[in-house]
């Protein structure tokens, strides 16, 4: 199918400046053909226009790339996905001791480890950064028992990234540049600050929802450390779609490279686990590393990233070869996703993905019973209440992360007995927050809110 540039130029700036978003980037694979567009500014104080070689912070996005690392080393012996993570790691540490000798690669790439999310912890810029941090999270609570649930881990895809630089003998940084970027040629993806520097980049804005957001206070305040989950990461949009592009082409390089078996490449986009939360990241399972979706029987992989005020999106339609990457700095960005994802994916792809996320027209009437009390994980404290018969949220950051942003309050409109959609005053930008309840498989109540499990403790 051939791809109008002029016509999908037209269209992508229209819905940026409908949505509130600064800049934007976007690049396209279809009938093996890269497809490069670029709407706004990277930065609303200074009016530099965002262009197809500008560099974004991707966010989670870069979990594929660290997926990758680890995959290679599986296929090349050198890593047992099902075996302890003690067997490279021997002092990996949790804050459960039987997890401590159980967790293996396979669970922490399909975030079924029971590790947590919210550990951002600094150890510095030196080269053993990702050795101190996995020492440093060894007090962290688990979300939950390894193998009872998934919860989305940005703790272990640290862990993954040291196991990358112990059977490698590189820094992650390194690996990644060395077994990915070079034979991929991906010349505009770096993940230090001063080689940013070298090219134009994106700066995050935060704002209320509808609005124009203002430029956010720091460019990046994540550490060296958060590399291999997602924290410090640039690339252009045609770099990410590369490596999709890798992914989708079974393993090859565009220049005949092999990089992974086609049966390593399939591996990674079977299921490992079903997904609770539907709606966060639009999608009802988990491969090694892809988030997987079922677009109305049409199956697609992908993933999502957020940073400081920068949103990116990667889709895959495997069966009609087609691929999509977003790249943005603020406002909306969800909702351009949204829309412009839904009219491009079902043109060339065939695809017909979900409308957003929202309560029904017609609220259920559900309690919330003996689902009310307090939900607690590293970090984060979720008090479920019924104010006047109306159930209510409160979602507070608290331990290392208290103070990290105020406390979010907000009514829940039930969607079904176990599905209630949030709203507080912008707080989740122009979109409802998906609040799901479930049982783990060892019993646990808990309540998922951003993919993460957070099971009940009064």
């Amino acid at each position: 199918m051939t791809f109008d540039s002029a016509r999908w130029q037209r269209r992508f700036d229209e819905l940026r400046a409908a949505h509130h978003v600064p800049g934007a980037t976007l690049a396209v694979l279809v009938d093996g053909e890269v497809h490069e567009l670029a709407t706004g500014v990277l930065h609303r104080g200074t009016g530099v226009a965002a262009t197809t070689d500008s560099l974004f912070q991707v966010g989670s996005i870069t979990k594929i790339h660290t997926a990758t690392l680890v995959m290679q080393l599986a296929e090349e012996g050198a890593l047992d996905l099902d075996a302890p993570v003690r067997a490279v790691l021997p002092d990996f540490t949790v804050a459960d001791a039987g997890a401590s000798k159980t967790i293996t690669a396979r669970q922490l790439l399909s975030h079924t480890s029971g590790l947590t999310c919210d550990f951002t912890h600094d150890t510095g810029r030196g080269d053993d950064c990702l050795a101190a941090y996995v020492e440093a999270a060894a007090d962290v609570p688990l979300d939950c028992p390894p193998g009872t649930g998934i919860s989305y881990s940005s703790v272990g895809y640290n862990v993954l990234g040291r196991i990358v630089e112990v059977l490698t003998g590189q820094t992650w940084d390194a690996a990644l540049r060395d077994r990915l970027c070079v034979p991929l040629g991906l010349t505009h993806t770096v993940t230090l600050p001063e080689e940013v520097l070298r090219f134009r980049a994106a700066m995050g804005h935060l704002g209320a929802a509808g609005t124009d957001p203002d430029p956010a206070p720091v460019w990046n305040p994540l550490p060296r450390s958060a590399g291999p989950y997602g924290g410090v990461l640039c690339a252009t949009a045609a770099d990410v779609l590369r490596l999709a592009r890798m992914h989708l082409d079974g393993g090859t390089a565009p220049d005949g490279t092999r990089l992974l078996r086609p049966e390593t490449v399939a591996a990674m986009q079977r299921r490992e686990t079903d997904c609770p939360d539907k709606w966060t990241v639009d999608s009802d399972g988990w491969g090694l590393g892809w988030t997987l979706y079922d677009w109305d029987g049409t199956p697609g992989f992908g993933h999502d990233g957020a940073t400081i005020g920068q949103y990116g999106f990667l889709r895959v339609a495997p069966e009609a070869g087609v691929a999509a990457v977003l790249l943005t700095n603020g406002g909306g960005a969800r909702r351009l996703y949204s829309d412009l994802f839904r009219e491009l994916l079902g043109e060339l792809a065939g695809v017909r993905m979900p409308a957003p996320f929202g309560p029904p027209a017609q609220p259920v009437p559900v309690r919330l019973g003996d689902r009310a009390g307090t939900y607690r994980r590293e970090g984060v404290e979720i008090t479920m209440s019924e104010r006047d018969g109306v159930p209510h949220l409160r979602y507070a950051f608290v331990d290392g992360m208290a103070g990290l942003a105020p406390a979010i309050e907000s009514d829940l409109i039930a969607v079904s007995e176990t599905v209630f959609a949030g709203r507080a005053d912008g707080a989740f930008g122009d979109d409802w927050l998906p609040v799901v309840f479930w049982t783990l498989e060892d019993g646990t109540g808990c309540v998922y809110v951003g993919m993460r499990a957070t099971p009940k403790v009064a």
